[in-house]
């Protein structure tokens, strides 16, 4: 787990703080995630092709016993053994408004389910946003808690997703793995 220190500045600059930042690796069965917290919130779930938001906030060791990480890698091993649908752990999404908005569409999506960009855009008021849509949903900053993974090509294609097509493709048949052949 690890906390920011103070941003590098030149000597007539007096030195800003960065905001504390914690973060721990998860083992997952496709690879390695990057949790981020601050104080109270996940703020960021990244893959290791990913880089985390190193120019705003540097991460340095922190105590292992931060309740939030703690709570976001029991759910996230309980996502990964089939035993959670749903996250609980608190989580604080930085974007603009629309983005916002797409993130709260992101999180209404059912475990197991899909949707595609254009129905997205559609529960945003905005059937022709597709593009901005898709655009928001590739800076979702917390991936898998806020489930992307579960927007789709208008065709069934599995477009775009930060893990890879292949964690992409992983994750929806993992739930439907758990929902069984019912579903």
């Amino acid at each position: 787990m690890t906390r920011s220190a103070a941003r590098p500045t030149t000597p007539s600059t007096p030195l800003t703080p960065l905001p504390s930042r914690w973060s721990i690796e998860v083992a997952a069965p496709f690879g390695r995630l990057l949790v981020v917290a601050d104080q109270h919130c996940i703020v960021g779930v990244s893959w290791g092709n990913e880089s985390t938001d190193s120019e705003h906030v540097q991460l340095v060791a922190a105590p292992s016993a931060h309740p939030v990480l703690l709570q976001a890698v029991r759910e996230l091993d309980e996502y990964f053994a089939g035993t959670r649908r749903q996250f609980e752990v608190p989580v604080r999404l930085a974007g603009t408004a629309f983005q916002q908005q797409a993130w709260a569409v992101l999180r209404g999506i059912p475990y197991g389910s899909t949707i595609s960009y254009g129905e997205q855009a559609r529960r945003l008021g905005n059937s022709r946003a597709v593009r901005a849509v898709g655009g928001a949903n590739g800076r979702n900053p917390v991936g898998i808690i806020v489930p992307c993974h579960r927007v789709i090509g208008a065709d069934g294609s599995l477009t775009g997703f930060g893990g890879g097509v292949q964690t992409k493709r992983w994750l929806l048949d993992h739930e439907q793995r758990v929902l069984g052949p019912a579903h």
